[in-house]
């Protein structure tokens, strides 16, 4: 009897505790978009990740051009510099340099090519940079391309950043990016001597490359200095920070943006993170997806912390009493049982009494 008295105290306490974390768990759950509306920070910017990769080939002048229809306020791209110290976009370095988005084996089908430097900007803009989107269909999105817009992609080439600096000064838009590089001192100064030589407004190039920044500082003090950590900003004494979205938490957001620190975080694609981010404060982000962030006129949900609050206690209050409330109709049905298994027992055995009486002749 001690035994079934224990063990049924062990699960009624069991249930209580889990219970009682299921009900409070909502209570401390901090969320970005527990704000009122009226707080609400302004809709982060759009920097088009490699153009609009989505759409078109990415790191191609339609991938810009079709970024350019999201109203993004930047280009994020990758410069390497080849043979013949032009500079051009293209993502992929090393054993997959060339490999996954042109047509360098086909092209050049008995050399292994692992440096930009290996190849002329003649033999770069032979290259086919489109006919791999379609093959491929990377983002699974080729269906949202017309006839027209399929063949533009197919028909592609390597980009240089001239020509993206021509587009971007042409459309007020701001450029980004990484220098991949074995030489990054000549690299720089072949980096900056392009960009100056473009007539491109200065305030337009966010110049991230860490390396050799106080020759940029120096050669071009107009451009933006952007910051890949929080240190090397503050000592610098800058504002721009580029950061991956889960390296910041909101109160560190909210934080930076109450010092005046414009805050990127990269790479954001789906809607639900890119309303997050929103209530949290970033300034902008950088994505794949321009074309559907584009779209989102708010935060998929924003609630006041107090509406939030009293919901949720109102739920709990409602599911302790509909508890309480099954724990008494079953311990009364379980009661009811039990008299009736014991009202049966008795007349069993009254009846089994009789029975056993000696019948009178």
């Amino acid at each position: 009897m001690a035994k079934s008295k224990c063990s049924r105290f062990l699960m009624a306490s069991l249930y209580a505790a889990v219970s009682a974390a299921v009900l409070l768990c909502p209570l401390v759950i901090h969320s970005p978009c527990l704000i009122d509306h009226s707080d609400l920070p302004p809709k982060p910017k759009l920097i088009g990740h490699r153009g609009a990769p989505m759409l078109a080939p990415e790191n191609t002048m339609m991938s810009f051009q079709k970024s350019l229809l999201c109203g993004v306020k930047a280009f994020e791209t990758d410069v390497q510099i080849s043979k013949d110290r032009i500079p051009f976009l293209m993502h992929d370095q090393h054993l997959g340099f060339l490999r996954r988005t042109t047509d360098v084996r086909k092209k050049f089908p008995h050399k292994d090519f692992n440096m930009s430097t290996e190849l002329t900007w003649k033999d770069l803009r032979s290259l086919n940079a489109g006919e791999w989107f379609l093959q491929t269909d990377p983002f699974r999105s080729l269906s949202q391309l017309s006839a027209e817009d399929k063949e533009e992609a197919r028909n592609q080439s390597v980009a240089s950043l001239l020509q993206l600096l021509q587009l971007a000064k042409s459309h007020n838009v701001s450029v980004i990016f990484d220098l991949y590089s074995p030489d990054q001192e000549a690299d720089t100064v072949d980096v900056v001597r392009t960009i100056l030589m473009s007539d491109v407004d200065p305030s337009l190039i966010m110049w991230l490359p860490p390396a050799e920044r106080e020759y940029v500082k120096t050669s071009a003090p107009g451009f933006i200095q952007v910051y890949n950590n929080e240190y090397d900003m503050f000592q610098d004494g800058g504002n721009h920070l580029n950061l991956h979205y889960n390296k910041l938490n909101t109160a560190q957001i909210r934080d930076l943006v109450d010092q005046n620190v414009t805050v990127n975080t990269w790479v954001v694609n789906e809607s639900w993170l890119f309303s997050l981010l929103w209530c949290a404060g970033v300034s902008s982000v950088t994505t794949n997806a321009c074309h559907l962030l584009r779209d989102v006129q708010r935060p998929d949900w924003i609630m006041p912390h107090r509406i939030y609050t009293i919901m949720w206690i109102t739920v709990d209050v409602i599911s302790l009493v509909l508890i309480i409330g099954m724990y008494f109709l079953q311990r009364h049905c379980c009661q009811r049982k039990v008299s009736k298994k014991e009202r049966e027992n008795v007349l069993d055995w009254k009846e089994k009494e009789l029975l056993l009486l000696p019948s009178v002749n």
